[in-house]
């Protein structure tokens, strides 16, 4: 066997280190490459998704890359609710540090001149941050209350109607209370991504011996992991059934792939003004299959409110 010269790894480390500058990328061009063309650096410095020097780590780059997955499907539908530069309204629940807001106002709103965003988040800390940052980089058509979705629908410092309604990981049933506000203003859509979906879960165990003795469907609940995974299956489901039977069209699909976010499921509605009666009745139906029936007044109160659950044929 032959061997290696004595200053081989010496030898290595030349070739390495040979490497023309040239051919190394710019680390600037390379977070330039991965931004939209005029995105604020400030912004996403602000929102601490670039550092302090503009660079992108790994974590930052996995939340870029959600919100902007998230802004990829919204765009197409203000483009297409906003012709010639009309006004929007888009009312955002669960802010948070208002991640989504404020890049869809840099992306979309800023170069359209035109609508409003409103972050509605219960954390007063948060909204005070939000509304510093917004003033300091001229967002001026941006707003945000201190309040929580169930609140926000009487609200009178919201306006009658709202375009567009989003709420990206609003906890459990703050997604719920954001269908039920996009409901009242007549949204023309809504785009949720939901979270921690822990009600109905705490519903299946509080009757699950009973459903056991019932119906083998039960099963399907039994251990504490499968009555969680459940309990949001059927949750989203349920959310689904009932904007369509609202006059929505509804879409399901993941945000991101799976290795950037287990909070992943996406819904989008859509406004047709069509109320599907089979979507009301299917609902009606899963309620009493899974003995759910008490939460039809507390999270579909459209159908609670009327007995026959009169919608259009669908």
């Amino acid at each position: 066997m032959s061997k290696l010269p004595q200053n081989a790894p010496k030898l290595r480390a030349n070739q390495q280190n040979s490497t023309p500058a040239k051919h190394k990328k710019d680390p600037e061009q390379a977070v330039r490459d991965e931004l939209r063309p005029g995105q604020s650096i400030e912004l996403l410095k602000a929102l601490h998704i670039l550092t302090r020097d503009g660079r992108l780590n790994q974590d930052s780059r996995r939340k870029l890359k959600q919100v902007e997955h998230l802004v990829h499907f919204i765009e197409p539908i203000l483009d297409e609710l906003a012709p010639e530069g009309a006004a929007l309204t888009l009312a955002d629940h669960g802010a948070g540090k208002s991640y989504l807001g404020f890049i869809l106002y840099d992306l979309w709103f800023k170069g359209h001149g035109a609508g409003t965003i409103f972050g509605i988040e219960t954390r007063p800390e948060l909204v005070a941050r939000s509304d510093e940052l917004a003033g300091r980089l001229g967002f001026e058509r941006m707003r945000f209350l201190n309040l929580s979705a169930a609140d926000s629908t009487q609200h009178a410092a919201l306006p009658e109607r709202v375009d567009v309604v989003t709420a990206l990981h609003a906890c459990d049933t703050a997604t719920d209370d954001a269908i039920a506000f996009g409901l009242a203003k007549q949204a023309q859509a809504l785009v949720l991504v939901p979270c921690c979906q822990a009600e109905l879960a705490a519903r299946l165990r509080q009757t699950k011996a009973l459903q056991l003795a019932r119906t083998p469907l039960a099963e399907l609940w039994r251990h504490p992991l499968h009555t969680r995974e459940m309990g949001s299956q059927l949750t989203n489901v349920l959310r689904c059934l009932y904007l369509e039977s609202q006059g929505y069209s509804v879409t399901v699909t993941e945000l991101v792939g799976w290795e950037h976010s287990l909070k992943n499921e996406l819904i989008v509605a859509r406004r047709t003004g069509h109320k599907k009666r089979s979507a009301a009745e299917r609902l009606r139906a899963l309620l009493a299959e899974f003995g759910l029936a008490g939460l039809l007044p507390l999270r579909y109160p459209a159908l609670a409110e009327s007995a026959d659950g009169t919608v259009a044929p669908g």
